[in-house]
């Protein structure tokens, strides 16, 4: 069994689900009851993905074994700094390294931008993904932005 990363089009039909399944587990853990088709359209309705495209930024699709599996968005600040965003691997595969390979695939990306520097926010219930970041070498920074769900900032050097 193995993991590929590889960047994709937001927009593909695969691409399309990943996101789907993000938005209906952040929505559906911040408030505390399953989301909503209508919720998840109304979240991914103007949600800036399209930045997520050259020259601005990528959209990464993580497979295992060929089974579209894990997502992440790197989205470019300026010349030395990028963004981290819709970090989500399927329920039924983590715990099998692909988080840590999404990751991977995402700084690659980011050293072929030129950046130096990823930096994110989270929020306090997500522990599972404040631990992957941590674990890769993503350290707590000072606020970089006043985001309505951004309880954490972390960054990592390249």
């Amino acid at each position: 069994m193995t993991w590929t990363v590889t960047p994709e089009h937001f927009g593909t039909p695969e691409a399309t689900l990943l996101r789907r399944d993000y938005y209906d587990e952040v929505a559906s853990r911040y408030w505390g009851r399953p989301a909503t088709a209508a919720e998840i359209d109304d979240g991914l309705k103007d949600d800036g993905v399209d930045l997520l495209a050259t020259p601005t930024g990528e959209f990464l699709v993580g497979r295992y074994d060929g089974e579209p599996a894990s997502c992440a968005g790197l989205l470019l600040v300026d010349a030395a700094t990028a963004e981290l965003t819709r970090v989500f691997v399927r329920p039924g595969f983590r715990s099998t390294g692909g988080g840590g390979r999404l990751l991977a695939g995402v700084e690659s990306a980011a050293r072929a931008y030129g950046v130096r520097r990823i930096r994110l926010d989270t929020r306090d219930d997500l522990v599972e993904a404040r631990g992957l970041y941590a674990k890769h070498g993503y350290r707590q920074v000072p606020a970089f932005n006043q985001g309505p769900y951004a309880e954490h900032w972390l960054a990592k050097e390249l």
